[in-house]
């Protein structure tokens, strides 16, 4: 079943057409990328899916409740609500924080005390607040990160905050998760890593992953299924075989065969 649709989206900054006529879907379990040459429209494209930009024309819908909600130009608080997170092509950590109150405050929209229990610290509120920071734990444990959980985050290498940022989207209990070029700045260890914590991520927590990724060797390596952008416009969607071989995407973006 799918569960994210866009049909016909078109993103317009003054007369450039960022996203052209773009159709997707995205069914439900299924681990996508998301591949093109830079400026091709791929973070703009996310952007428009997350509220960060609305679109131009066309719409998007996600499925809530078993019926399909009309997404596009939400708050973007508003379509984490709906069950949508994301990371960034470039980190956004609260870096002076803990790695542990990175993952609470993402959880706050699952807070169920009230503001007058948490104001007057009533044993609701301590028994939820103990509640989040179990599960904010078992999220940590779970990418390999609960041993830092007091650390700043900045104190952390380069690919342990790429971790702490898709375990803080995690902590949103997301059904749909984005991730954008989560590999960029990682050596081939770090990579290696990653692709297994995305495989363990889709399995264990039932999410739908989209990715943006330029690593060719991770993503026909973990996609099930990919999306070719260029200047705007999709220009090919199928399995990485098939991707591989298209002599479209060839000319547009991969050069030659991988």
């Amino acid at each position: 079943m799918s569960i994210l649709t866009m049909r016909n989206v078109t993103r317009l900054f003054g007369g450039l057409a960022a996203v052209s006529d773009a159709n997707l879907y995205l069914n439900e379990g299924e681990l996508v990328g998301l591949i093109g040459p830079n400026g091709a429209g791929k973070t703009t494209l996310f952007n428009l899916i997350t509220g960060v930009y609305e679109p131009s024309k066309g719409e998007i819908c996600l499925e809530h409740n078993g019926e399909m909600v009309q997404i596009g130009g939400k708050e973007p608080y508003k379509i984490s609500q709906l069950g949508i997170s994301r990371t960034f092509q470039n980190i956004r950590l609260f870096k002076s924080m803990t790695v542990l109150d990175n993952l609470l405050v993402a959880m706050h929209k699952n807070c169920k005390y009230s503001i007058v229990s948490g104001i007057l610290r009533l044993p609701s509120f301590f028994t939820h607040e103990e509640a989040m920071r179990k599960e904010a734990m078992h999220i940590l444990e779970f990418v390999g990160l609960d041993k830092f959980a007091e650390d700043q985050a900045r104190n952390l290498s380069y690919g342990e905050q790429r971790k702490l940022e898709i375990a803080r989207a995690l902590a949103t209990h997301p059904k749909l998760l984005f991730l954008d070029e989560p590999a960029a700045g990682m050596n081939p260890q770090e990579t290696a890593e990653l692709t297994e914590l995305i495989h363990k991520i889709r399995d264990e927590f039932h999410v739908t992953i989209l990715l943006i990724e330029h690593d060719m060797s991770l993503v026909m390596n973990l996609c099930e299924r990919i999306y070719v952008l260029d200047y705007g416009r999709l220009i090919a969607n199928g399995t990485p075989e098939e991707i591989k071989h298209n002599k479209r995407v060839i000319e547009a973006y991969l050069g030659e065969e991988v």
